[in-house]
């Protein structure tokens, strides 16, 4: 598609003054785009809920322990990591679509990979590559916020393109594992794993046909030093508390490289506040309307990213042997994964009408008071599956909204020639904050000094509780954040 004449300007055009009409073509422009990268976000659901049902058949398929499935998640999180800002300053740099093509290769290069390697060494790397996907909505905020600069609405039509997309993410989660629980007996792991790469794959395709191509608006390149600086920086970090899950909180080697990486980050903070154009802005991060979104993005990660698995695990705990957990069948378990997954695409659609009604900063006020309410329910109340349903459908409505609303947040605050950088981020710390939270869950569901798997004895109800509990206050802790962002900062 190539809607030249509503494609928006780069800053040195000076003003535009649109019609009426000129601003119907550009809607109708919009949309069409939003339907394409839809489709590109129902591609990045059925990645992200496909393989989760599988994981114990792709461990007999590989011929490995099922305690060894973690190093995909520790894998693919420190990519992920690592990757998101590089690709969110490129795309700012040579032009969003483009790199959203970059990310899409790599991550059909992985799912291929996944699909065809032989060995655990080999899955690990296609594993990882498939990370790039974590990029795509913040790449695809980037490119609608930019697109909508003539509208006179950007801000409002960004967040409501952005429900959109993430109702999108969630139906591709349920799709993806209704698919794989469906067909994991009645096909070979080859071409069961061939589905998500066939699916990944049309999306460049979609992508190549359905966006048009708009050159970068910041000048400058790569800024190398930098990179290499928060490479070293999250890799410590990331050795550190992959170190503590497999050795426990007592090992000082885990606790030194921790130590390690955040020194690292008072030189990292002075090279990049010296470059002109520095890979992780530090003065766009520190302004007062992006640090509590950056901030919101980081807490919300531990609950949207670390809780997951303790929720599975509970759920599937016999009541009759442990005294806690609702004896859950993994069919069971699905459905319940389902109904979250469902409120957090009706939370992501009512962020538009949340916003109208409340404002947008109060709006995602809201939506972190709701998962935080979510999971406090939890302390008082889980002895029964509907409870837990009705504690997960809470916990979901606020997340779908702050999926939804984070990224175009950060774009709204952020300078023109920014906008990438600043939805890329809240990606980035939300994948951080949700790498730490696994740790510390990890720590407190160990019923001993062990990590090694339920062979160690059964997680305790305090563990649970502790977890919960952590959900709730970083989430309560990020609503506070959020009533600091100058109200001017999230118009429209």
């Amino acid at each position: 598609m190539d809607d030249r004449t509503t494609s928006t300007p780069t800053p040195s055009a000076g003003p535009v003054t649109t019609s009426p009409a000129a601003g119907v073509g550009l809607k109708q422009g919009l949309w069409a785009v939003v339907g394409f990268l839809i489709c590109v976000e129902i591609a990045s659901g059925i990645l992200q809920g496909f393989y989760t049902p599988i994981f114990s058949d792709i461990a007999v398929h590989l011929g490995i322990q099922d305690a060894d499935v973690n190093w995909f998640e520790a894998a693919q999180l420190i990519v992920s990591a690592l990757c998101v800002p590089l690709l969110a300053r490129l795309g700012d740099v040579i032009g969003h679509r483009r790199v959203l093509l970059l990310a899409t290769a790599i991550t059909a290069l992985g799912s291929w990979m996944l699909a065809f390697s032989p060995t655990f060494s080999t899955f690990l790397i296609g594993w990882a590559l498939q990370g790039a996907y974590v990029v795509w909505l913040p790449l695809e905020v980037a490119i609608i916020h930019r697109r909508t600069a003539a509208s006179g609405q950007q801000a409002r039509l960004t967040r409501r393109a952005s429900g959109f997309l993430v109702a999108g993410l969630e139906i591709g989660v349920i799709i993806g594992a209704l698919t794989s629980g469906a067909l994991v007996a009645a096909t070979s792991m080859t071409v069961l794993l061939m589905l998500p790469a066939i699916a990944v794959t049309a999306c460049f395709a979609v992508i190549w046909f359905g966006v048009e191509n708009v050159p970068g608006t910041s000048a400058g390149g790569i800024d190398w030093p930098g990179l290499g600086m928060i490479t070293a920086v999250i890799g410590l970090v990331m050795a550190g508390l992959i170190t503590i899950r497999l050795q426990g909180p007592a090992s000082l080697p885990a606790w030194a490289l921790i130590l390690a990486g955040l020194v690292l980050v008072v030189p990292f903070v002075r090279i990049e506040r010296a470059r002109a154009e520095p890979l992780i802005d530090v003065r766009v991060l520190m302004q007062p309307a992006q640090w509590p979104v950056q901030l919101t993005a980081f807490l919300f990660g531990m609950s949207v990213l670390g809780a997951q698995i303790p929720l599975s695990t509970f759920a599937r705990t016999d009541p009759a042997t442990a005294g806690f957990g609702l004896g859950a069948s993994a069919g069971f378990v699905s459905t319940l994964v389902g109904l979250y997954v469902i409120s957090m695409a009706g939370g992501a659609l009512l962020v538009p009408v949340l916003a109208r009604l409340v404002g947008p900063r109060r709006s995602l006020v809201v939506a972190s008071l709701l998962v935080g309410a979510g999971y406090a329910l939890f302390l008082p109340f889980h002895d029964t599956t509907w409870q837990t349903m009705a504690n997960m459908m809470v916990a979901g409505l606020g997340s779908g909204a702050l999926v939804a609303s984070l990224p175009a947040a950060a774009a709204a605050a952020a300078p023109p020639e920014r906008t990438g950088f600043a939805t890329g981020m809240t990606n980035a710390t939300k994948t951080l904050g949700g790498a730490i939270a696994s740790a510390v869950f990890a720590i407190a569901l160990a019923s001993t000094g062990s990590l090694e798997g339920p062979a160690a004895g059964h997680a305790s109800l305090t563990g649970y509780l502790t977890v919960w509990a952590v959900c709730a206050a970083t989430a309560f802790v990020a609503a506070l954040c959020l009533l600091l962002v100058p109200r001017s900062a999230l118009r429209d």
